[in-house]
């Protein structure tokens, strides 16, 4: 291995240990929102007790960690995709190669899967709400389960593609994101949980054992995501790097050279 190779895949080791951190800390603030405003016994129940608005704010909140992770050093370092979907939209606009990509994804779940495990700490309140697993509403068909996640991965992509699609737009990608879940969420919620992450699924369902319809949260953000990037396919040739933020940080070129590889 030459010295440019070696020196390559040390920056593709901290891009994806960056992405592991990011979505632990995700999964950790995040569900730990959850479970505060929604789990049994929190004083939040009788302090906000609209559910609607604790749903909204629940969205504004878990929003707010995932833009504080990409303006972070953590999105500095790998673009803080934090979500497979996310990576693998880059990766269909040709901005990671595949082997960058797959260690995106296996970096996403594995924080995913230790981001969950200190959830355990909420003990019965967190249990209550299976540790905000998302899983189908009960009287939803798997169709439009699977169509709900579809839809809601959709207007995340499609989101990225038209902020990173404008130069003028691109700061304010990071921001853009809580405000467009704490839209999403209150109309969409009680039809599959609104996950638009497999990896934030994937985390609470390894604690808590709850797998329902496991496979929509996999299906439902991939068709997403196909759609985004197929009708979004004119703004994807504007987007140079697979960074939701920090567009002009040193690690530039690496992702040039990676997705020239693919």
């Amino acid at each position: 291995m030459d010295r440019e190779t070696a020196r390559d895949w040390r920056v593709r080791w901290r891009l994806f240990f960056s992405e592991l951190i990011g979505t632990g800390l995700l999964v950790l603030g995040g569900l730990s929102v959850v479970i505060v405003m929604f789990g049994d016994g929190s004083p939040l129940l009788t302090w906000i007790p609209n559910e609607h608005l604790r749903m909204t704010l629940t969205a504004l909140l878990f929003g707010t960690i995932g833009s504080a992770i990409a303006v972070s050093r953590i999105g500095k370092e790998s673009g803080a995709h934090i979500n497979p979907a996310v990576t693998l939209g880059f990766w269909m606009m040709r901005k990671l190669d595949l082997r960058a990509a797959t260690g995106y994804i296996v970096a996403q779940l594995v924080g995913a899967a230790l981001g969950a495990l200190p959830l355990l700490a909420w003990g019965s309140m967190g249990h209550s709400v299976a540790f905000g697993a998302t899983v189908p509403g009960k009287e939803y068909s798997t169709v439009v389960v699977l169509m709900g996640e579809a839809v809601t991965t959709f207007g995340l992509i499609a989101t990225l593609c038209i902020f990173l699609g404008f130069r003028h737009l691109r700061p304010y990608t990071p921001f853009v994101i809580p405000f467009l879940y704490a839209v999403m969420v209150p109309l969409e919620a009680h039809i599959s949980g609104t996950s638009t992450n497999p990896a934030r699924t994937f985390g609470p369902a390894l604690i808590s054992g709850r797998w329902d319809g496991w496979w929509i949260y996999w299906a439902g953000p991939i068709l997403g995501m196909l759609l985004a990037v197929a009708v979004c396919s004119s703004l994807a040739k504007r987007i140079e790097v697979a960074k939701i933020y920090h567009f002009e940080a040193d690690r530039r070129r690496l992702f040039h050279r990676m997705a020239g590889a693919r």
